[in-house]
C-alpha cells in the first residue's frame, strides 16, 4: 500500500513509502508525487505491467497535467522537468532510463496505444515519442478537429455590402484597421479569435461584433440571434457583461439593438453548459444536447483549460459562431493546456492581417492590409490587436521587451529611472524578515501605506465609492501563495505597516474597516464570484458591510453572509488576471522558483496602469524573461501543421 511519510513540511514533496525503488528515487527528488505513483501503479496492475521503466513513464504522464502539460515527451524528458523541480541538482543523480530502450519498452506495453490510429482501449497513448493520458489525447484531437472543421467548412451567409457599411459606421476611419479586420472575421467566419494585450480594444470590438451580427440577422430576415457571453471565471464573466453594456452608448446602430446589448448577461462557461450534479467534469449541454446559441463569445480564453474547451466545443452547434477573446501572452490555465496560445500559434508574431481584411481595405491605407498573412483555414479567423489606447510609455516598453524575450532591453527599461517604473534590485526574501524597519523597501512601504490609509479612512467614513477607488489604487503582487516571499508573508507585513502608521487601524478582528477581501468561491445567490474584490466599510448604524463594485455602482453584503474570502493587501499574479491597478509592486521569487516565467512577469506588468515597482534581483528578472512557459502540447501542430 502507498502511504506518505508523516510530519513532513506541507509545502515540500511527500515521500511515497512502499513505492518501487526506481519510482521512489524520482519521488525523493521531487519529480513525482505520491498520487502520480499511485495512479501509475493502478494502471500497471490493470494491464499486468511489471517493467519499472514503463511504470515510470506512466507516472510522468500522470504528473504532466499537474504542471499544465498535455503530454510528456519521453525523449529529452530530463530537460523538460527541470523547469518544474526546485532542486535541479538532484535530477543529475537520478537513474534515467536509456531513451531508445525506454521508448521500445513503453511501445511494447499492454497499457499503451501506439500512434493516432492505435487501439482505443488503452489508458496511455504514445504519439511521436510523446506519452499522453488517453483522455487528454482525445480532448486535444477533438479541439483541433472541431476548429479545423469550423474554419474550413461552409461559412455563414453574410451581406458583405451591409457588413462593409456597418464596419465604416461602427469604427470610422480613425480606428485601427486590425479592429475592423477582427470584427469582419468574427462576422464572416464560424471560428475567429480576437487576441491582444490590455487596452487594445478587444471588448469594444466584441460589442460592435454583436451589433453587426444583429444587423445581419435583421437584413436576412432571420430571428434575433441568440448570443452567449461566457468566461472561465465569474469575475471575468461579470466584467465582460459590464464592458459590453458600457459600450452601448458608443454604438452607431438602431435603438432596438442597443437595448438588447444593454441587457447582455455574462455567464461562466460552467453555468452556460450547466454542470451535472452527478459529475464534476460533465455537463447537461454536450454533443447530444447542444446549446441553442447562434454565437458563443468567450472572454479571457487564456485561462481556459484544454478539457474545458473540449467540453464547450462539444456543446456548440456546428453551424454556430465561436469567437475567442484574450491575451495569449498571459498566464495560462492552472489546469492542463495553453489553448489560446496554441491556437494563435505563429499568428502572434504575424504582421499581416487575414484575408477577411479585404472588406475593410478601402477604409485604410495601412500596409499591413496587403501583407501576406499566415496561411491555413484557422489563420483566416485570427487577428491580433496591437494598437494600445491606455497602456503606453515605459510600461508598454517593458511589456514589449518581456514578450519578445529580450532580457537586456527589459533591464535597460527598468534602469532608466522613469517615474512609471522603479526597480529595487534586492532580494525580497532576505529583507522580508526585517521589512518593518528596512529602508530597502521604503518605496513599497510608502505606496502601501498611502493606499491603505486612504482605504481605511474612506471605509470609516462609509464612503463606498472612495473605498473602492482606493481598493484599485495599489496592489502587491507575488508569485507564490505560501512560503518566504509569498502572499501570506506579505499580507502580515502590510498589516504591520498599516498598524504602525495609520491611526486607528487594527487588523486583529476577522472583520475590520478597510480590510480588502477577495471572494474565493462562486456564490450565485449573491452574484459574487471567485476573484471578485471588495472592502469592509462602516455602515450608518455603525455596523460593518462589505462592498463590491458592480457596473457603475456598488453592492453591499453583510460579512456574516460571506465565508469564502481572503485578505488581499497582497495577491498572487495568477489571481490578479483580469484586474487593473493604478500602481502595483511585484515581488519576484528566487531564480530557482518554477513559477518564475515570462508569462508571470508579463501578466504582472500589464496589471499596472500608471506605475510599477519591481522588487527582486537582476538574476530573477533575467531568468523570468528568458523562461517562457513550455507546456507540452500537440495542439499547435495539429492546427498549423
Amino acid at each position: 500500500m502507498l502511504v506518505t511519510a508523516p510530519n513532513r513540511d506541507p509545502f515540500t514533496a511527500d515521500v511515497a513509502i512502499g513505492a518501487r525503488p526506481l519510482l521512489l528515487r524520482f519521488n525523493g527528488a521531487g519529480v513525482l508525487a505520491p498520487a502520480d505513483i499511485h495512479v501509475a501503479e493502478r494502471l500497471a496492475k490493470l494491464g499486468e505491467e511489471t517493467d519499472e521503466r514503463v511504470i515510470l513513464a506512466a507516472a510522468l504522464a500522470v504528473r504532466g497535467p499537474r504542471f499544465g502539460h498535455v503530454r510528456t515527451a519521453l525523449r529529452g524528458v530530463r530537460s523538460t522537468v527541470v523547469a518544474d523541480v526546485e532542486d535541479r541538482g538532484a535530477l543529475d543523480l537520478l537513474p534515467w532510463p536509456e531513451e531508445e530502450d525506454w521508448l521500445k519498452a513503453v511501445a511494447a506495453s499492454r497499457i499503451v496505444a501506439i500512434g493516432e490510429d492505435g487501439v482505443d482501449d488503452r489508458p496511455l497513448r504514445l504519439v511521436d515519442e510523446a506519452l499522453y493520458l488517453d483522455r487528454y489525447w482525445r480532448d486535444e484531437c477533438f479541439v483541433a478537429d472541431d476548429l479545423l472543421q469550423r474554419s474550413g467548412g461552409p461559412q455563414p451567409v453574410v451581406d458583405r455590402n451591409l457588413l462593409e457599411e456597418g464596419l465604416q459606421r461602427m469604427f470610422g476611419r480613425e480606428s485601427p484597421p486590425e479592429q475592423k479586420s477582427a470584427a469582419a472575421a468574427a462576422v464572416l467566419r464560424r471560428f475567429s479569435v480576437v487576441a491582444g494585450g490590455p487596452g487594445t480594444g478587444k471588448t469594444t470590438t466584441v460589442a460592435k461584433v454583436i451589433a453587426l451580427l444583429h444587423e445581419q440577422a435583421a437584413a436576412n430576415g432571420e430571428a434575433v440571434p441568440l448570443i452567449a457571453l461566457a468566461a472561465p471565471t465569474g469575475k471575468a464573466a461579470a466584467r465582460m457583461e459590464e464592458a459590453v453594456r458600457h459600450s452601448v452608448s458608443d454604438l452607431d446602430t438602431n435603438s432596438e439593438i442597443r437595448e438588447r446589448l444593454a441587457s447582455a448577461e455574462g455567464l461562466t462557461i460552467h453555468r452556460l453548459l450547466r454542470r451535472r450534479p452527478d459529475s464534476s467534469s460533465r455537463f447537461r449541454h454536450d454533443r447530444n444536447n447542444r446549446l441553442p446559441h447562434d454565437a458563443v463569445i468567450v472572454d479571457e480564453t487564456s485561462m481556459v483549460s484544454l478539457s474545458l474547451m473540449a467540453r464547450l466545443l462539444e456543446a456548440i452547434r456546428s453551424d454556430a459562431r465561436v469567437i475567442l477573446i484574450g491575451d495569449p501572452e498571459q498566464l495560462a490555465s492552472v489546469e492542463a493546456g495553453a489553448v489560446l496560445g496554441d491556437i494563435v500559434g505563429p499568428a502572434s508574431s504575424d504582421v499581416g492581417l487575414p484575408a477577411s481584411s479585404d472588406i475593410v481595405g478601402s477604409a485604410s491605407d495601412d500596409p499591413r492590409l496587403s501583407a501576406s498573412p499566415k496561411s491555413g483555414p484557422v489563420a483566416e479567423g485570427i487577428v491580433v490587436l496591437r494598437s494600445n489606447f491606455r497602456f503606453g510609455g515605459s510600461l508598454a516598453e517593458l511589456a514589449s521587451a518581456i514578450r519578445a524575450g529580450d532580457a537586456d532591453s527589459a533591464v535597460a527599461v527598468l534602469s532608466q529611472g522613469n517615474p512609471e517604473l522603479r526597480w529595487l534590485d534586492i532580494d525580497p526574501i532576505e529583507v522580508s524578515d526585517r521589512a518593518s524597519a528596512s529602508d530597502d523597501l521604503a518605496p513599497v512601504r510608502e505606496m502601501t501605506v498611502s493606499a491603505g490609509r486612504g482605504l481605511f479612512e474612506a471605509a470609516i467614513a462609509g464612503d463606498e465609492p472612495s473605498t473602492l477607488r482606493f481598493l484599485s489604487a495599489f496592489r502587491l503582487l507575488c508569485a507564490h501563495r505560501h512560503g518566504a516571499g509569498g502572499v501570506d508573508v506579505w499580507t502580515d507585513i502590510v498589516e504591520a505597516w498599516l498598524a504602525q502608521e495609520v491611526e486607528g487601524f487594527d487588523p486583529g478582528p476577522e472583520w475590520y474597516p478597510g480590510r480588502p477581501v477577495m471572494i474565493t468561491a462562486n456564490d450565485y445567490s449573491l452574484r459574487l464570484f471567485n476573484g471578485d474584490t471588495g472592502a469592509v466599510v462602516v455602515r450608518e448604524d455603525a455596523g460593518l458591510a462589505v462592498v463590491f463594485p458592480r457596473g457603475g455602482s456598488t453592492i453591499s453584503v453583510s460579512p456574516s453572509r460571506l465565508s469564502a474570502v481572503e485578505t488581499v493587501f497582497a495577491t498572487t499574479v495568477h489571481k490578479s488576471q483580469g484586474s487593473e491597478f493604478e500602481q502595483a509592486a511585484l515581488v519576484l521569487p528566487p531564480p530557482e522558483s518554477p513559477l518564475l516565467t515570462r508569462e508571470l512577469l508579463y501578466t504582472a506588468v500589464t496589471r499596472a496602469k500608471r506605475g510599477l515597482t519591481v522588487v527582486g534581483p537582476e538574476e530573477s528578472l533575467r531568468v523570468a524573461v528568458g523562461r517562457p512557459v513550455a507546456r507540452a502540447s500537440g495542439l499547435t501542430r495539429r492546427l498549423w501543421g
